[in-house]
Order: structure tokens, then sequence, then C-alpha cells
């Protein structure tokens, strides 16, 4: 869009997400389900993880067996209990890592599947979405949480299985070795729950604040590199490293806060567990001493016992993952609520070589500002072919009709119209698809010169491009750079020239070949020579399109077969430039405070 219709700078500005987003209570499980049904795509590999979980957990709830064996002989045959040791060992390491690769398959394709969903959602939004969110908080979504994802899917819930199926197991076992012992210690065990679910809770909301913080960080570095030359130009860096400075550091308190507050979840469970342990071993203890349970099943239970109390342990370590990855879930579910479906899902229906365009009634007014109307009461109506221009004062709304004819916007009463029919009925692919449009400061790719261009057309041959840069009057410059069209242009297109970014734009409305051109002061950043260069190619390309065009140029309007004269989002006159002079007064004032003084 243009700069007049901004809907407010976002340089300079700090917010902390979580003030501005917030999702409702919901419980684990639901905020977890969409991760869960990326997950459920892959069964077969769900299923070779289970075995392979299943068998190494029977191994290694084998262990004691062999050793109660190896205790109750007396130590007088070695061979029988060392070997099932051995083979075990062997057994256990294979299962392991069948597992471990199966799990981690899944981690690393979860989260590549939910990073596209995620990206093809944020393509989708409207442009109205960023103005309350910056680029810099999507990124770090895209990347800081899809990892704890990753890492709940790959390992987190790996461990939690594997442990899961080791408490079960050993309390099973240790039920079968001592009933008494073993039940009194499920009753004391299930007391260590309540505690770890309270601290699991505060964990949660710990990590989601953590997150947020990391986001700020990011948005404010992106923030701040993409207007480098504003914040050198003015001698800010300090300021601005100052400013990073206390963002960092605030993210890095809230994420001390998220480790205490882990730590003392791990803590607690561990330290309650044990004294539970603890104290059933001491009875059964005295239970070898009075002869009721033999050396080797002590062992064997003792043995169970730490298996369990391991489980146990790793359990309350997965679940603070779990309350990190629900935290991360909830930003990303963010992302992907509403119907966002890309342009394009449905099919491109062509409107043919002639298109008609006109607005009724249009009213519309900015979600950041929706009591100052940007385009009130819109009526007019374009013939195929034809060319008008576009007129007034900054904001008057000229760059906001362009951006509902493009779709980013939609009116909030009125239609659009084109060919006699509305937007809705063609589909805004469609739309999008017979446009050709040159913004006012045109956006240039980190790529060569040629990738740029071919952005207009994909399928386009070198020919074409090249074509298209010489019908633009950019052919010159492409050829001077240091490997021609194939040249980095840097960021942004930092190494070109204003007007040298407006004809790589101009290169790839020529390539696009559509019906309708939006030419949003096409030619504002040129100098008069290359201007006029620019003309004769917009000459040869206007014939026979529909065009609207910003015009800043008086050499513009003479040309135009009709201009529209904007004022506060009202269109007050329309007509020839010889008319417009004699009749109108805005019109005049802008003639000749403006075009007089570039022509």
């Amino acid at each position: 869009m243009g700069r007049e219709d901004a809907a407010g700078p976002a340089f300079g500005v700090h917010r902390m997400m979580g003030q501005t987003m917030s999702a409702p209570r919901t419980t684990t499980l639901e905020q977890l389900r969409p991760v869960a049904r990326l997950a459920a795509a892959y069964r077969a590999r769900w299923a070779a993880a289970f075995v392979f979980l299943f068998l190494a957990a029977l191994a290694t709830l084998s262990v004691p067996l062999a050793f109660r064996a190896l205790i109750d002989s007396g130590l007088e045959d070695l061979t029988q209990p060392f070997t099932m040791l051995l083979g075990l060992s062997v057994f256990l390491a294979a299962a392991t890592a069948g597992r471990f690769y199966a799990m981690s398959w899944l981690g690393e394709r979860v989260v590549a599947d939910l990073r596209k969903r995620v990206y093809l959602r944020v393509l989708g939004r409207e442009p109205s979405y960023f103005e309350t969110l910056q680029t810099g908080e999507v990124l770090s979504r895209l990347t800081a949480d899809t990892t704890l994802i990753q890492t709940l899917v790959g390992t987190s819930v790996s461990m939690a299985l594997r442990s899961s199926l080791l408490l079960l197991g050993g309390v099973s076992m240790m039920l079968i070795t001592s009933p008494m012992l073993a039940g009194l210690m499920v009753l004391l065990l299930l007391g260590v729950i309540l505690p770890v679910l309270a601290l699991g809770r505060r964990v949660r909301k710990m990590s989601r604040a953590s997150q947020d913080r990391v986001a700020d960080t990011s948005a404010m570095a992106g923030e701040i590199l993409n207007a480098m030359t504003t914040v050198q130009s003015l001698g800010r860096e300090p300021h601005e490293a100052r400013r990073y400075d206390q963002a960092v550091e605030s993210a890095f308190e809230t994420a001390l806060q998220r480790t205490r507050g882990r730590s003392w979840l791990t803590f607690v469970a561990i330290v309650l567990a044990f004294l539970v342990i603890v104290f059933v071993l001491w009875l059964g203890a005295l239970e070898v001493t009075a002869g009721t349970m033999t050396a080797g099943e002590l062992a064997q239970f003792v043995l169970y016992a730490v298996l369990t109390a391991g489980a146990i342990a790793a359990l309350a370590e997965g679940w603070g993952d779990l309350q990190r990855a629900v935290g991360a879930t909830e930003r990303l579910v963010m992302l992907m609520e509403g119907d966002t479906s890309p342009p394009g899902a449905d099919g491109v229906v062509s409107l043919g070589r002639s298109v008609s365009i006109e607005f009724k009634g249009v009213r519309f007014s900015y979600a950041s500002r929706p009591n100052d109307l940007a385009l009130d009461g819109i009526d007019f109506q374009i013939p195929a072919g034809e060319t008008w221009a576009l007129v007034g004062p900054s904001g008057a709304g000229k760059s906001t009709l362009f951006g509902l004819l493009l779709g980013f916007y939609q009116p909030a009463a009125g239609s659009i119209e084109f060919n006699g029919r509305s937007i809705s009925h063609w589909g805004q692919a469609s739309i999008r698809e017979a446009i050709g449009w040159v913004p006012q400061d045109p956006v240039v790719f980190s790529d060569d010169a040629m990738a740029n261009i071919r952005y207009g057309r994909l399928d386009a041959s070198d020919d074409e491009v090249v074509a298209a840069a010489e019908a633009a009057h950019a052919d010159g410059f492409i050829r001077s750079l240091p490997q021609g069209y194939q040249t980095f242009l840097g960021e942004r297109g930092l190494r070109l020239s204003g007007g040298q970014r407006q004809r790589i734009a101009i290169a790839r409305a020529v390539l696009r070949n559509p019906p309708v051109l939006l030419l949003d002061e096409a030619t504002s950043a040129l100098d008069t020579v290359s201007e006029r260069a620019v003309q004769l190619a917009l000459e040869a390309l206007l014939p026979g399109r529909t065009a609207l065009v910003i015009a800043h140029r008086l050499s513009t309007v003479r040309r135009a077969d009709r201009i529209l004269v904007l004022d506060q989002g009202r269109l007050v006159a329309s007509g020839r430039h010889a008319d417009l002079m004699a009749s109108n007064d805005l019109y005049r004032t802008l003639a000749e405070q403006q075009f007089w003084a570039v022509d």
C-alpha cells in the first residue's frame, strides 16, 4: 500500500504480544489437538515406534529378574544370569535405537508439516491482520515455537511413553514380588501427583510468557534491521542497542522464572517419589530380616522401585516439556484461526482481455481506525481499455482504492465489479491474475535480477524476461551490473537506486501482461530522463488495457481518458484536465502545487 494510507508506523513500536493476543482457557489436550491431528497422519510410523518402545521397556523390566536369579542362586551359577544380562543389553540397545529413530523422524516430520501449514495460513491473511502483529513475532512462532513442539513429539512423548510403560510394568512386578509393599507404595505415590500437577500449571504460564518475550526481541531486531539507514542517519545505534539489551534482559529474566519453575517441579517430584520408595524399602529390609522375603526378591523389588522412581522423574520432566509445548501450540493456533484459504485454492477463471471496473457506493475504514472512513460512497465506472488517473492530496484514499481492487481489504458497504460481476463471483485469485500492480514503493527480493522480474510470471523464459526488461528500460542498467541478470540485488534491492527498483517492478508487470494495470505513482522515483523512457514503455503497454494510475505528473494526467479527484475519502470531481482546471478549485490547486513543480 502507499504511504498515504498506512495504518500506522511500525517503527519504534515495542509491544508485549502476550498483552495483545490472548487465547481462551482450554485444557492441555484441547490445545495439543492441532499437533495430534498432524501426528495421526503417520500411523505406520507410530506403530513402529510403539513396537520398539514396548520391546525396550520389556527388556528393561527383565533385568531385575536376572539379578534376582543371580542372588538367590548364591552366586554359584554365574554363566546363565550373565549370559541373560548380555543378551538383554544387546536387545535393549537395538530396541532403543529403533525407538529413537522412529520418534525423531516423527518429531521432524510433524514440525515440518506444522511449519508449512502455519506459513500457508499466514500467506492467506489480509494486510489488516499485520497491522497489530509484527513479522518478527510470526518468525519466532515458525522457529522457536515449532522447535518446542519438535522436542515434545520427537523426544518428550517418547520418554513419557517409555516412562509410563516402565512405571506400569515396575509397579506390576512389585505387586507380584510383594503385594503389601507395592500396594503401600502405590497409595503413597498417588500423593506425589497432586503437587506435580499444580506446579505444572504454573510452568505452562511461565513458558508462554517466556516465549512471548523471545518473540518481542525477534520483532524488535527485525524492525530495526529493516530500518538501518534511518537508524544510522540519525545516529541512533546506541539507543537501539540499549532497547534491544533491555528486551533481551526481559526475556532472560522471564526464562529464569520458567527455569526455576521447572526446577522446582523436578525437585518436588523426585524428592517425594524417593521418600516414598526409601520408606517402603526400609519396610522390605525388615521383612528380609524377619525371613519373610528372600534377598533376591528384595533386590528385585529394589530395582523395580528404582525403575519406578526414574520413570516418575522422567514423567515430571516430560510434563514440563508438555506445558512448554502447550504454550507454543496456543500461539501457533492463533495464526491458524479463521478462514485463511490461500488465493487460488478454487482455481483461476480468466476475465478475458477486455475488463471494465465499477465501484458502487463503496465505503471502507481500516480496522485500526474504525471510525475514520478512508473511502466514503465511491461511485465510478471505468470502461474496458481506458486509462484513468487518480489525483488528490495525501490521505485522500488513492492507495486504499488500489488495496480494495487487489482484495487486500473488503468494503464495509457497496460493491466492486469487474465486467459487471462482483469480486466474489470471480474469486480473489482470478481478479489478482488479471491485474498488474506497480506499487509506490516496489519490492525487490533477495535474489538476482532475472528471478526478480520472472516473479511476474514464473514460467517465463529468459528471453521473455529480457524482453520485459527492455520494454521497461531496465535492460541497460541490469547488463551493467557485475554479473548482469545473475547479479544478486541485495535484501530489499538495496544495491539498486529507487528508480532502478521501480523499473524492475515495471518489467515485472510487463512480463505479467495483464488486462488491468494499477500504477501507484509508478514513475515517482525516476529522474526526468528515466521517467520519459518508462513513459514510452508504458505508452506501448497501456493500449488495449484498463488502467488506473495514481498520478503526480502533469504528463500522466494529460494522457488519461478521465481524471478522478479524491479528497478525504470522497470522489469530489471527475473529468478531463482542461475541464477540471476550469471547474474544480482542489484540482487546480494540486496542479499548481504538484504538477507544475515536477514537469
